[in-house]
């Protein structure tokens, strides 16, 4: 998509301020920051955990991800969870 901010070959991380955790008294991963914490679904939650985890570009992690959910396409789902993470600055470049 064109009005995306990055490609295949972008590396992203986590915006500054936000810390990536299993949090147990929620039951699931979620992301903290200084005035909250976002709680994530468990796609989200996978996609978040190898972004913190490493340094690879969106189309590393797109194969990482299809490979652990026995090669099903979720590229387009893991592009438009990127692009909201991105809008809501949970994520950076």
């Amino acid at each position: 998509m064109s009005d995306r901010v990055f490609n295949d070959d972008t590396v992203l991380v986590l915006a500054q301020g936000y810390r990536f955790q299993w949090e147990p008294a929620q039951n699931c991963n979620v992301l903290l920051y200084p005035e909250g914490m976002v709680k994530l679904n468990g796609g989200a939650g996978e996609i978040v955990k190898l972004i913190s985890e490493k340094k690879q570009t969106v189309a590393e992690l797109i194969a990482d991800l299809t490979k652990a959910f026995d090669g099903v396409d979720l590229a387009d789902d893991v592009y438009q969870f990127l692009d909201e993470a991105y809008k809501n600055d949970w994520l950076r470049k």
